[in-house]
């Protein structure tokens, strides 16, 4: 079926509004809503969506969205100081979760390759579903939120490293294994003195002109993004960088306020193109080593982070919180899989069985923040926290 651009925005909205009100009133989490809703419509289920990958980009923008507004909020003194306290448990941990995915996939008969392509899948987090469930007032003021940016901007770098390995392996990579994490710093420094030489300055002369502030915002954002990416970093971490460096300006909650529901509306994209991706057709070879990953998955990371955290001197039940926050595998999983898919460094089985282990991971981690731990989309009275 042909269908504009108009109609799958139609048919992602408005479907989601259904489904998220039968969603609410069975007290579900709204993502897996928006999951289900993608793969019914997507080219796997009733083929309303033949092409869900043009959505992707677009659905990405969100995540780029996220990620600014949590820069926002966190002033560079605190981000350096936890960053330094997670660097440990995130490498730690990292080396955990390969192990296990390697020894699984292994264990199931996969090649040698898919098995460290899928190890190298379960060392990262999601940030979308692990900061998603994070009430805002958690997430900016409470250790647990600073806790969680550390370790998931450190994963990202790790993400980064994994992918230009790929690369290396592949044979086709022109950018040198130590360039991001020489760009880092440098786009860092950068920024800041563009903020303050340039940004700041026009923000106190034009600050009664609400709008010039709201595309001042989104075009910062979106430049350093793009200027991250053009130097082998992430559009994620461009994002986040151009929040840090606009906290100190005093229109930052205004501006994380405002682009509040733009994320939002992206990020009902990601979720359903996240479902559309499934092909069922396949799951039939994957489906029980999909399983016993994704419960590797949900009770080892858990632990893993409880004991890690624990070891520095962290509360419990704090640590038990970041633990099951970050149980699950991440959307550079996905990415990882569908770069070493297109090296021919991974079989289309063992990129199925981390689309499948990423699923799985993702609504059932949700589930369990959503009854169990404080957070913004909760259907108890009791844990709902904005």
């Amino acid at each position: 079926m042909q269908q504009d651009i108009v109609f799958s925005f139609f048919l992602i909205f408005a479907g989601a509004m259904v489904l998220a009100t039968i969603a609410l009133y069975t007290r579900q989490p709204v993502l897996i809503a928006y999951i289900a809703l993608g793969a019914i419509a997507g080219p796997f289920g009733m083929g309303w969506i033949e092409h869900p990958d043009a959505l992707t980009d677009m659905a990405h923008i969100g995540i780029i969205f996220l990620l600014f507004l949590l820069g926002l909020d966190m002033q560079p003194s605190a981000l350096f100081a936890v960053l330094k306290k997670a660097m440990l448990v995130a490498l730690a941990s990292s080396a955990i979760f390969f192990a296990a995915g390697f020894g699984l996939t292994l264990a199931f008969g996969f090649s040698e390759m898919d098995a460290i392509i899928v190890g190298l899948a379960f060392m990262f987090s999601s940030t979308i579903i692990g900061l998603k469930l994070l009430p805002t007032t958690v997430l900016h003021h409470k250790h647990v939120g600073e806790l969680m940016i550390g370790l998931l901007l450190i994963q990202d770098m790790l993400a980064i490293f994994t992918l230009i390995l790929l690369g290396v392996l592949e044979g086709n990579s022109s950018m040198p294994v130590w360039q991001p994490f020489v760009a880092l710093p440098l786009l860092a420094v950068g920024c800041y003195l563009i903020v303050k030489m340039v940004l700041l300055p026009l923000i106190m002369r034009f600050d009664r002109y609400h709008e010039y502030l709201f595309i001042l915002a989104i075009g910062w954002c979106l430049t350093v993004a793009e200027g991250a990416k053009l130097v082998g970093l992430t559009h994620e971490i461009g994002a986040f960088i151009a929040g840090v460096t606009l906290a100190t300006s005093p229109i930052a909650q205004f501006i994380a306020i405002s682009l509040k529901p733009l994320r939002d509306f992206f990020l009902v994209m990601f979720f359903f193109t996240l479902g559309a991706g499934v092909n069922f057709g396949l799951l039939g070879d994957v489906w029980l080593p999909a399983l016993v990953l994704a419960a590797a998955v949900l009770i080892i990371k858990p632990i893993s982070f409880r004991y890690l955290l624990g070891n520095l001197s962290e509360r419990p039940q704090l640590a038990w919180d970041v633990g099951f926050r970050l149980g699950q595998i991440s959307e550079f999983s996905l990415l990882v899989a569908f770069v070493a898919l297109q090296s021919q460094l991974l079989s289309e089985q063992g990129s199925l069985l981390i689309q499948a282990t990423a699923i799985v991971t993702f609504v059932i981690s949700s589930y369990i923040v959503v009854f169990s731990y404080p957070n913004p989309i909760a259907v108890s009275d009791k844990l709902r926290r904005d």
